[in-house]
C-alpha cells in the first residue's frame, strides 16, 4: 500500500483519497486549479475535483488500477506544493 500523504483522507472503501481546500475568493482557487492542470497533464494523472466559489474539493485515485497507486501520492505530493505557493499570494 501508498503511504497516505500529509492532509490527505483515505475514503471509505480504502480506493481513494481525498482533500478540500478554502481559499479566500474565486479568482484564488481557480489560479489553484490551473497550475493542477499544467502539472496534471505533464504527469498524464488526472485527478476528480468539484469547485464551489472559493473551495476545491480533490479526489486521487487510480482508475485503471482499481485504487491508490504511487502516482497519486505524486500528484497529492505536487497539489501540497502548490497549495503552499497559491496560499501565500
Amino acid at each position: 500500500m501508498v503511504e497516505l500523504v500529509k492532509d490527505w483522507a483515505l475514503s471509505p472503501d480504502g480506493k481513494a483519497w481525498h482533500r478540500s481546500f478554502r481559499f479566500r475568493d474565486f479568482n484564488q482557487a481557480f489560479g489553484f486549479m490551473a497550475r493542477i492542470a499544467v502539472v496534471a497533464e505533464t504527469m498524464d494523472h488526472h485527478p476528480d475535483w468539484r469547485n464551489n466559489w472559493n473551495v476545491v474539493e480533490i479526489t486521487l485515485s487510480t482508475h485503471s488500477a482499481g485504487g491508490i497507486t504511487q502516482r497519486d501520492a505524486d500528484l497529492a505530493q505536487k497539489i501540497n506544493e502548490i497549495h503552499a505557493l497559491v496560499s501565500k499570494e
